[in-house]
């Protein structure tokens, strides 16, 4: 692996890593999907690009009309506005060889300006977590966290939300936000940094699927090193009235290791979503503890076909009012051994050469020079079927 120190910006084909052009098949729990790992690439720390720098790609998606990648950041507009990044990856079933930044674009509020950083105005400094392209409306979908800081000389409440905009970045919509989801000064409702993580859309546009990260306050406890109590909370929308018509309950795995100290911060919780079906999807688990360099991946099977509709349910902390998804481990990314980092975004990509479908993970180094903004390239065999 070869570290840079710096990067032109004109220079924008990345040949970062070598990658072996030796497959290593994944060993997955099921019958229904194989995957062949095939490399992967790391772009520079605080790489510059067109006078922002790039960073915090917290969710990917692939536009197979224009051979595409639309990667958004989770820069809440304090080194530059908010914003996503256009992209080619060039790749074949043998090798992953580079990557292209194409460009730069502004998410808009609905005055059209670009949002604010914190100093500027903290009650409406998004933090963007996922994005979308929907091929039938021809616009995309992201999503943002929403704040939540209650201390007595300063509380901002900022309610989570998922947002449709063109393709230029201004403002077209929003999703109608459930009641449950809505910010409060109390132990209620969603906890800071914990919401909307993943979407994606059902075959056709007809539907999309929002995760939230960790279960809200009523739902129960966040995720622990031993316990496999923590439930969380996956949407449905209806994509033409931008309404909720359900809710699904999902159980998190525990944290995979405990931190070091061991009161320090740990966290384990829904990082992103790839809808499969109207009722299947892949779900990615993100696990993460304080004094633990590499982060815990883990890749499922989820199918909410015979899950309760908790949307009038308000607590999950009995599990005995409803029937949560279920999932399926398909693969755990510590069977790499290599380093992995925070990874918070999944996407289908194009056809192989090979006539297989390309799969690609992207990591989100939070802005850190001791982090890696790491994009994983799979193959999936014929043998997946969805």
């Amino acid at each position: 692996m070869r570290k840079y120190r710096s990067f032109p910006a004109a220079l924008c084909m990345l040949c970062i890593i070598s990658c072996s052009s030796t497959r290593n098949k994944i060993q997955s729990t099921t019958n229904t999907v194989s995957l062949y790992y095939i490399g992967q690439q790391i772009i520079p720390h605080n790489m510059p690009f067109n006078g922002t720098v790039v960073g915090g790609l917290s969710g990917i998606d692939y536009d197979p009309g224009t051979q595409q990648y639309y990667m958004i950041s989770d820069d809440r507009s304090e080194r530059n506005p908010a914003r996503f990044y256009t992209a080619r990856l060039y790749f074949s079933e043998k090798s992953f060889d580079s990557i292209k930044f194409t460009g730069v674009t502004f998410l808009r509020q609905p005055d059209g300006s670009t949002f604010p950083g914190i100093k500027e105005n903290a009650a409406l400094t998004p933090d963007p977590e996922a994005m979308r392209y929907n091929a039938t409306k021809k616009c995309l979908v992201w999503s943002s966290e929403g704040e939540r800081i209650v201390q007595e000389q300063d509380t901002i409440l900022t309610n989570p939300g998922v947002f449709e905009i063109g393709t230029d970045g201004h403002y077209i919509d929003s999703f109608i936000l459930p009641a449950q989801f809505r910010m409060q000064a109390t132990d209620n409702g969603p906890r800071r940094n914990g919401v909307f993580e993943g979407l994606g859309f059902t075959p056709g546009n007809r539907f999309m699927y929002v995760s939230q990260e960790e279960p809200r306050y009523e739902d129960g406890p966040r995720a622990g090193v031993h316990d496999t109590s923590a439930f969380t909370r996956i949407i449905k929308y209806d994509n033409d009235t931008r309404q909720s018509v359900a809710q699904y309950a999902y159980k998190l795995d525990p944290v995979a290791h405990a931190a070091i100290p061991e009161n320090a911060f740990k966290v384990n919780g829904i990082a992103d979503i790839l809808v499969l079906s109207d009722h299947r999807m892949l779900t990615i688990e993100r696990s993460f503890s304080s004094g633990i360099k590499d982060c815990t991946i883990k890749v499922f099977m989820t199918d909410v076909r015979n899950a309760t509709d908790i949307s009038s349910v308000n607590s999950l902390q009995s599990d005995t009012l409803f029937k949560p998804a279920t999932k399926l481990l398909l693969f755990d990314f510590a069977s790499l051994n290599t380093y992995i980092d925070n990874i918070e975004g999944v996407t289908f990509g194009p056809i192989l050469p090979n006539g297989h479908q390309s799969l690609v993970f992207v990591a989100d180094n939070n802005f850190s020079a001791v982090e890696e903004s790491q994009f994983f390239l799979f193959e999936l065999m014929p043998s997946a079927t969805f």
